[in-house]
């Protein structure tokens, strides 16, 4: 007999609405047994059928649905067949060198995540279910990269976040060698052994022109930024026409972390390019990638903590043709949402205050809970505040290989990038 969960009177709104969790006080009664990690299925209260999901009873989210068929069975041909429609997409859709194949919710196989970095994959698991099922996805993926003449030679682990213990399960990073020969060693409780074998977590791309070397061991998430791919050719091409037009392009980027958009503006021909992070490790990461571009002439970073050292250069006076914000995610939670909106609007006011008249400033959110309505807001109050008019060039999201889902609460959407060309009250 196959395992229910029966929801409450009046719950599961969000998967009504097109999402993807159940959250564990929407649940009534579970009608079966079970296995932590186990596909059940979901009726509402009822007995209206809607889908199966993968069940966890340690965390919040009790159940992340895998699909609304109740008819489908989740066996390896399902799972086969999500991972290709994944790897078909990002194939139609961008640059498949560097990219993410895999995108949790959005992509139907929720809690995972996976990068390709050349001929290397770095793989987050953030769920029990999914952590189930990453051996056999893993392999489906390499197989079906491999139909068009890539080999991946490497597939490193990065489920190292804090949020996995919310779901029981240890944090772990380390090297796994090919899906094939480290699948049949991964017991049913999840454990196995990480390969010892000589690996440099140090790789070389190229995204837009631009070279990065990227540490997938000790990097931030998976080692690089693939979201904000679109949103920096759009500065590079902005500081083209800029130079075209016989201007002298002086840029200011902060929150720089590993460079790329100092790097995009100084490859687009910016006459100079300061890149600040509070992250030693970062602003030496991103010096060596100037110089891997040959561009350490005119691209230079500072380790400094941009929120102390932005009112210091706009009291001396200091100006930029181009000034770059791109802030990590100033809240997680929704309940910390009116701090957060504080301090995205100090950043702002400070970020509008340094870009010349008829300069050009690029913001951005990368936090989900700051949503476009509230971000948006929050920059015409920091406009007011600067006594400055903004002009808006361009707006836009994350890079489609994170494809935004519309659901319920449209987690997958998370990222707003701004580009305004800047006018002083006159």
């Amino acid at each position: 007999m196959e395992t229910t969960v029966i929801l409450k009177k009046g719950e599961g709104r969000t998967i009504k609405a097109g999402g993807a969790w159940i959250y564990d006080n929407e649940i009534d009664r579970i009608e079966g047994e079970y296995v932590p990690g186990d596909i059940i299925a979901v009726q509402d209260f009822d007995g209206y059928p809607m889908g199966k999901g993968f069940i966890n009873p340690k965390s919040k989210i009790m159940i992340r649905m895998m699909t609304r068929d109740p008819e489908v069975i989740i066996d390896a041909e399902f799972l086969r067949d999500r991972v290709r429609a994944a790897w078909e997409y990002r194939k139609a859709v961008i640059d498949i060198s560097s990219c993410r194949v895999i995108f949790g919710e959005a992509d139907f196989l929720p809690g995972l995540v996976v990068d390709k970095y050349e001929d290397v994959l770095v793989v987050e698991s953030l769920a029990l279910g999914i952590d189930r099922m990453k051996p056999q996805i893993l392999q489906y993926l390499t197989e079906a990269m491999s139909e068009d003449g890539i080999r991946i030679r490497a597939i490193f682990e990065r489920s190292d976040a804090k949020i996995r213990e919310k779901e029981g399960l240890r944090r772990r990073k380390g090297l796994i060698w090919m899906a094939k020969d480290w699948s049949d060693r991964y017991s049913a409780d999840g454990e196995y052994s990480f390969d010892e074998g000589a690996f440099d977590p140090r790789l070389q791309i190229v995204e837009n022109g631009v070279k990065y070397t990227v540490d997938v061991e000790n990097g931030q998430k998976t080692g690089f930024f693939l979201d904000q791919k679109g949103n920096r050719m759009a500065m590079q091409s902005l500081i083209r026409r800029m130079k075209a037009a016989g201007e002298t392009v002086r840029v200011l980027d902060c929150f720089t972390h590993t460079g790329s958009f100092a790097l995009n503006c100084g490859l687009g021909g910016a006459d100079s390019v300061l890149g600040l992070d509070i992250s030693e490790l970062a602003v030496s990461q991103a010096t060596e990638n100037a110089v891997l571009n040959g561009l350490s002439d005119r691209v230079t970073f500072q380790e400094a903590d941009v929120l102390d050292l932005l009112p210091q250069l706009i009291e001396r006076g200091e100006k930029y043709d181009v000034v770059i914000l791109d802030p990590p995610a100033f809240t997680k939670t929704r309940d910390k949402i009116k701090q957060a909106m504080k301090g995205y609007r100090e950043i702002n006011i400070r970020g509008m205050k340094l870009t010349r008249h008829e300069g050009y400033f690029a913001t951005c959110s990368c936090s989900h809970f700051m949503d476009y309505e509230t971000f948006t807001t929050v920059i015409a109050q920091a406009a007011r505040a600067a006594h400055v008019r903004l002009r808006q060039i361009e707006y836009r999201t994350q890079a489609p290989d994170h494809p935004i889902l519309w659901s319920g609460d449209e987690a997958s959407y998370y990222l707003k990038f701004y580009i305004f060309q800047v006018r002083e009250e006159r």
